[in-house]
């Protein structure tokens, strides 16, 4: 599986921006990162339990609208807030995921 990980970064970036310019970020937050399968039968369990050997904690969200697709999110807690600390962490989850059949959908921070 092919993978923009140029593009990706330079999104992650432009979103720090902006959300930088809506106002103040915390110093610390917890950084979930968002997982769709990309193939079927997709290895919830098998990605679940590799992001977890790298740090993350994993919840698998299947109570989602009619439409939409359950993903996996995965977590780092207590994590420096910044552009770069983000795209480490979801350059490293993003690598794990697309071994195991999963593609990104995006991050949030959790303060």
């Amino acid at each position: 599986m092919s993978h923009d990980f140029a593009a990706q970064r330079a999104e992650t970036f432009d979103a720090f921006a902006e959300m930088i310019g809506d106002g103040g970020l915390p110093d610390v937050a917890d950084l979930d990162f968002f997982f769709v399968a990309a193939t079927q039968p997709a290895d919830w369990a098998g990605l679940a339990a590799a992001l977890e050997q790298a740090d993350f904690m994993c919840d698998w969200v299947d109570d989602v609208d009619e439409g939409e697709q359950p993903y996996l999110v995965a977590t780092l807690a207590d994590q420096p807030v910044s552009a770069q600390s983000i795209w480490v962490a979801e350059e490293t989850a993003t690598r794990v995921a697309l071994q195991h059949g999963f593609t990104p959908d995006g991050w949030a921070l959790e303060g």
